[in-house]
């Protein structure tokens, strides 16, 4: 990724992502009360996604996730969702291993989260 926001950068197309999977759409203040942030930092955020050419917004003011957005957001939301359910398999309580999955999802490398993918495939 280009930015400097990176891990922020990926929060916020992952939540982008939940979003229009939720509720079809993606609103900017929806975006806003789903990461707890304000508002501007939304308006920031989204300004340095459309120029890095991850989002852009449809004529009703809607986010649009791009390819090179949505392979982000994909990638992030599987790690988020695998990493979630790994950890309430091993007992964690549920809230605590979102928050926990939502920490890991970034820094771990793509050869850990592969190894971590075959070894929950082949115990499923």
């Amino acid at each position: 990724m280009h930015m400097t926001i990176h891990k922020s950068a990926e929060d916020y197309l992952e939540a982008m992502l939940m979003l229009r999977e939720e509720r079809g759409y993606i609103r900017s203040i929806d975006v806003a009360e789903k990461l707890g942030v304000t508002k501007p930092s939304v308006s920031y955020a989204t300004k340095r996604l459309r120029e890095s050419g991850y989002i852009s917004a449809d004529p009703a003011g809607m986010i649009v996730l791009l390819e090179p957005g949505l392979e982000i957001a994909e990638r992030m939301y599987e790690r988020h969702k695998l990493l979630t359910e790994l950890l309430i398999g091993l007992g964690v309580n549920p809230e605590t291993a979102r928050e926990d999955a939502c920490k890991i999802e970034h820094d771990l490398s793509v050869e850990s989260f592969d190894a971590i993918r075959r070894h929950a495939e082949e115990y499923r």
